[in-house]
C-alpha cells in the first residue's frame, strides 16, 4: 500500500458520518445512519403514507441504495419503537440487507407479526434489548434509555462513538403520569449530558406547539364522560392497532361500565394478543368476546375496538361505514369515537368515512376540543428540557417537516446553542465529524423514495404518476383501428371509454370521433403502413374533437393493429 493510500485510509477511519435516508423534512420514512470506518449503524426503517398526488401507491419507504453497496459494513439496525413510520419499511429493507435487528420485546413482537404477513420465508436475526442495557455493536457502544410515547416499550439511544457521544431521542415526551407507569428517564439523559454529548438528534414533530404535551391519562377522563353520555348506545372505538396505551384505557373504562369488548380487524386482534401475552396490556379474559358473539348482548353492554382511524380502505371502520361488514350493521343506536389524530395526507379518507358514518345514522365523536386524542410527541417546553438535560455541542433536528425542524433549531438557540452549531439537513446530506474540528456537510448520497405499489417496490417514473393522475381526473378513451400492410382500414374503428364524461350530446360527439379516426386512416392508406405516424394523427384529431368546447380532456390511447399476410397482427399503442 502506498503512503498516500495509507494516509487516505487513516483519514477515513477517523471520520464519523451522519446521514438521514428518510425522516428529514417529512413525517414518516424515518431512517438514520451512522458510519465510522468499516462500521455502520442504522436507526429505524419506517414508511410514509402517500398523499393524493400518488394515486394507487400503497406506501413509501426509504431508498437504501447507499446501504446496499455497503451491506458488509452494517452491524445492526436498531428500532426505537413499533410505529409504522419507524418499522414499516422492514419487509422491503431486511431482505436486501440481511443484518441483525435490535429492539425491545413489544417492538420485536410487532415486527415479527409484520414480517410473517409480508415476508413469511424470511428469518431475521432478532436481538431483544431492554431499557438500561448497554451493548457493544461494532465500534459503537449503545445505551438504551426508556422514553414515554404513545406506544409502550420505546427507547432513546445514547451512542458512544470513537469521536464523541451521540444521542438519538426517538419519539418521546415527558409524561409524568403515563398509562403504564414507565416515564421518560430524565436521570439517564442528565447522566449522558454530564459525560458530554457531541451531537443531539431530537424529535421535531411538535416543535411548533407551545408548552407541554398533555399526559395520555387525560383520555381516561374523556372516555369516562363519553361512556356516561352515551350510556344506552353501542360504542365503537377506532384507534391505531399499535396504540396499546389507548386500548388499555378503553378497556379500563369499559370494565367500570360493565361492557364487553370485541376486537375487529386482523392487525388489531393480533396486536392485542401480542400485548396481552407479553404483559403490556391487561384485560380480564371474561371481558373479551369475539365479534361473532356480539348479537348475544344489548347495545349498552358492548364496546367494539377496531382499526380505521385513518380511513384505510379495507379497515374495520371503513367497511362498516360502507355497510360491507356482515356482522356489524351500523345505525342510530351506535356512537363512534375516533381516538387518533389525522395523519397529513389522510384528511379526505377520514372525512369521507365520517360522512358515511353520519349518513348511516351514527353519532361520531372526533372533535379535538373533546380531548379524544393526545399526541405522543414532546412540545416546545419539553424539547427545551431535553436540550438542557443533554447540553449538546452540536444539534440536528430530525423527524418532522422542514418548518418543524426550523422551529426546533430556534428553540435550541433559546437554550444557548450557537447558530453555527445547529445543522438543518435534508435527506441524503452527509454531516462529517473529524477530530476536534466542527462538523461539515460533506457531499450528498442517494436518499430518495421507493414507492410500494401492491407487491411491487421500486422507483415509479414521474411519467407513470402523471398518467395515473390524468386518468383519475379525466378518464381514458381507447381508439382501436386495424389496417393492412398498405394502411387500409379492414374493420370498423372501435372506441371504448373508461371514466370519460362527455358534456355534449354523446351521439354527435361519437359520430365525429369515428369520422376523424377513419379520415386519419384514409390519409395514410395506399402506402406501406406506418403505425407510429397513424397513431399520432388519430390522437391529435380525437383530442381536438374532445376538447372542442371543453367537451372532455380524457387521455387518448390509440391502438393500431397491422394485419400481415400470414394472419399475424402487430399491435402498436401509445398512452397520452
Amino acid at each position: 500500500m502506498s503512503r498516500y493510500s495509507r494516509r487516505r485510509e487513516e483519514h477515513n477511519q477517523n471520520r464519523l458520518n451522519f446521514v438521514a435516508l428518510g425522516g428529514l423534512g417529512e413525517i414518516g420514512k424515518n431512517m438514520y445512519v451512522l458510519e465510522y470506518g468499516d462500521d455502520i449503524l442504522v436507526i429505524d426503517a419506517g414508511l410514509k403514507f402517500p398523499d393524493s398526488e400518488l394515486p394507487g401507491v400503497d406506501y413509501i419507504v426509504p431508498d437504501i441504495s447507499y446501504l446496499e453497496g455497503k451491506r458488509d459494513k452494517i452491524r445492526a439496525i436498531i428500532i426505537t419503537h413499533g410505529h409504522e413510520d419507524h418499522v414499516g419499511g422492514l419487509p422491503y429493507i431486511l431482505p436486501r440487507l440481511r443484518v441483525p435487528l435490535y429492539g425491545t420485546q413489544l417492538t420485536l413482537g410487532l415486527i415479527r407479526n409484520k414480517m410473517q404477513d409480508d415476508q413469511p420465508m424470511l428469518r431475521p436475526d432478532y436481538h431483544e434489548i431492554r431499557a438500561g442495557d448497554v451493548i457493544k455493536i461494532g465500534v459503537f457502544t449503545v445505551r438504551f434509555i426508556a422514553v414515554a410515547h404513545s406506544i409502550p416499550d420505546c427507547v432513546a439511544l445514547s451512542i458512544e462513538t470513537p469521536l464523541g457521544r451521540i444521542i438519538h431521542t426517538g419519539d418521546f415526551k415527558f409524561d409524568s403520569t403515563p398509562v403504564d407507569g414507565r416515564v421518560t428517564d430524565y436521570g439517564a439523559f442528565a447522566e449522558e449530558g454530564d459525560k458530554g454529548v457531541m451531537l443531539l438528534l431530537s424529535d421535531s414533530t411538535n416543535a411548533e406547539r407551545k408548552g407541554f404535551t398533555p399526559s395520555e391519562r387525560i383520555i381516561s377522563g374523556t372516555l369516562d364522560t363519553l361512556f356516561r353520555t352515551y350510556r344506552t348506545r353501542r360504542i365503537i372505538i377506532s384507534s391505531f392497532a399499535s396504540n396499546v396505551h389507548r386500548i388499555q384505557q378503553v378497556a379500563d373504562v369499559a370494565s367500570r361500565f360493565n361492557r364487553k369488548i370485541a376486537f375487529l380487524g386482523r392487525s388489531m386482534i393480533r396486536n392485542v394478543e401480542l400485548a396481552r401475552d407479553t404483559g403490556y396490556l391487561k384485560i380480564d379474559s371474561k371481558m373479551i368476546i369475539s365479534i361473532e358473539e356480539i348479537w348475544k348482548y344489548s347495545d349498552n353492554q358492548l364496546v367494539i375496538i377496531t382499526t380505521g382511524s385513518q380511513g384505510e380502505p379495507f379497515s374495520g371502520l371503513v367497511t362498516m361505514s360502507r355497510g360491507e361488514n356482515k356482522l356489524m350493521d351500523l345505525g342510530e343506536h351506535d356512537v363512534v369515537f375516533l381516538l387518533a389524530s389525522v395523519i397529513p395526507g389522510n384528511e379526505k379518507l377520514v372525512n369521507s368515512t365520517i360522512n358515511r358514518l353520519f349518513a348511516r345514522g351514527c353519532e361520531v365523536v372526533y372533535e379535538r376540543d373533546r380531548q379524544i386524542h393526545v399526541s405522543g410527541h414532546a412540545s416546545a417546553e419539553e424539547l427545551k428540557i431535553m436540550l438542557n438535560l443533554t447540553r449538546p455541542q452540536y444539534f440536528v433536528p430530525i423527524h418532522g417537516e422542514y418548518k418543524h425542524m426550523v422551529r426546533h433549531s430556534q428553540l435550541a438557540q433559546e437554550t444557548g446553542i450557537l447558530p453555527r452549531n445547529i445543522y438543518l439537513l435534508t435527506n441524503g446530506d452527509v454531516l462529517t465529524f473529524t477530530g476536534n474540528t466542527p462538523p461539515k456537510k460533506h457531499g450528498h448520497v442517494q436518499a430518495g423514495a421507493v414507492i410500494v405499489d401492491g407487491n411491487a417496490a421500486g422507483s415509479i417514473k414521474s411519467e407513470v404518476l402523471k398518467e395515473r393522475r390524468e386518468i383519475a381526473e379525466d378518464g381514458v378513451m381507447a381508439v382501436a383501428v386495424t389496417v393492412d400492410e398498405r394502411g387500409r382500414l379492414i374493420s370498423p374503428v372501435a372506441i371504448e371509454t373508461q371514466g370519460v364524461f362527455i358534456s355534449d350530446d354523446g351521439g354527435d360527439i361519437f359520430r365525429e370521433l369515428y369520422a376523424v379516426s377513419e379520415q386519419a386512416v384514409q390519409e395514410f392508406s395506399g402506402v406501406r403502413a406506418n403505425p407510429e405516424a397513424l397513431k399520432k394523427a388519430i390522437k391529435t384529431r380525437v383530442r381536438d374533437v374532445l376538447r372542442k368546447g371543453n367537451t372532455s380532456f380524457a387521455v387518448v390511447m390509440p391502438i393500431v393493429s397491422v394485419k400481415k399476410p400470414d394472419n399475424t397482427n402487430i399491435y402498436e399503442k401509445e398512452f397520452f
